[in-house]
């Protein structure tokens, strides 16, 4: 399958070429459910096969297993015909079971337990171990994971490690990978926009993972952020497209929104959302994936996928045909908003 593809320069640097569709594997780290090695390796396989040329990744997926799971899957692939990124801000330590991070939430995956670390030797220490589990020669994209109030826990808490960033010279590792050419970009994978901009602004970032929040359900992006990005030429992708599943799965009983049940009021935005999507014979899924990719900032959309079916439905929605007259419905129902690149 020929996935189309954007090209991103901001450095004119050579940049780098996005398909459209790119792969998010948070779960292939085991996030909810385990899965076996084969049908990691499959899923994989498909997006490959099917021409995802984008893979995103993180020490934290599975604690380790997300990048490990990567490494033979890459080995042997052209370096040349894949983007790969992953994340700093974690280191990720043995530990006894009683305190292994994440229960609950990555299963059968390695004893070990996060620590934060924002700082120079905690980036540099990070990116080192990343390329040991994912066994490449050249990683092209590094993010700092997860400096935001979600992670956190308040506006204090994720201040201190933004401050930590920036005051500890984790970013000024970043930028010197960058500026050693041992990576092409830098950037951060965020869940709130918010977090992002004051990033952006302090400074000198190419690209943002923004996790959920320029959605069909979300757009407060536009108030500011996504205007600076265009004027600077930063370029984002988009995790978490369908809102952790209720975009996908439809206003369902048991639907999932930002990693907890939804609750009535997005279960009533769904349901008018999917009508109108109904009404156009367009799936709800197909138009949560394409809605970022209508706004010029935007490079690729990396929603998970935990097995082959998943992948198959994420390659359905990258290729649909979405009329412009569901996205004027949905301005005129007061279901997004008027100033909506579409």
């Amino acid at each position: 399958m020929d996935l189309k593809t954007r090209h991103w320069d901001r450095m004119n640097n050579g940049g780098l070429t996005f398909t459209e569709l790119g792969f998010g594997t948070a779960p292939l780290g085991n996030l909810y459910r385990a899965i076996s090695d084969d049908d990691a390796r499959a899923t994989l396989d498909a997006a490959w096969n099917n021409g995802v040329r984008y893979f995103d990744t993180a020490p934290l997926y599975g604690l380790g297993l997300s990048e490990t799971r990567l490494n033979p899957f890459l080995r042997g692939k052209p370096r040349n015909d894949y983007v790969l990124s992953t994340k700093v801000g974690r280191l990720i330590k043995p530990c006894a079971p009683e305190y292994r991070t994440g229960g609950g939430k990555w299963f059968d995956v390695p004893m070990r337990r996060e620590h934060y670390d924002y700082s120079y030797d905690g980036v540099m220490r990070s990116f080192e171990h990343s390329f040991s589990r994912l066994g490449v020669d050249r990683i092209d994209i590094l993010y700092v994971h997860d400096l935001c109030i979600f992670t956190h826990g308040s506006k204090e808490a994720s201040d201190m490690r933004i401050e930590e960033f920036f005051g500890g010279r984790g970013y000024d590792a970043m930028v010197s990978l960058r500026d050693q050419g041992l990576i092409t970009a830098i950037g951060g994978g965020i869940n709130e926009w918010e977090v992002c901009q004051t990033l952006a602004e302090r400074g000198d970032f190419d690209l943002f993972l923004l996790a959920g929040r320029y959605t069909l359900l979300e757009q407060t992006a536009l108030d500011s952020f996504l205007p600076l990005c265009e004027s600077r030429g930063i370029g984002i992708v988009t995790g978490g497209p369908y809102n952790s599943g209720i975009l996908a799965t439809g206003a369902c009983k048991g639907a999932w929104y930002n990693y907890d049940p939804a609750p009535q009021d997005v279960i009533d935005r769904v349901t008018a959302i999917e009508r109108v999507c109904q009404a156009h014979n367009v799936r709800l899924v197909d138009a949560a994936f394409q809605f970022p990719l209508l706004h010029p900032a935007h490079v690729t959309v990396i929603p998970g996928g935990q097995g082959v079916s998943e992948m198959e439905s994420n390659l359905a929605a990258a290729c649909a045909d979405i009329p412009s007259a569901l996205w004027a419905d949905l301005k005129s129902e007061g279901l997004m908003r008027e100033d909506a690149p579409t």
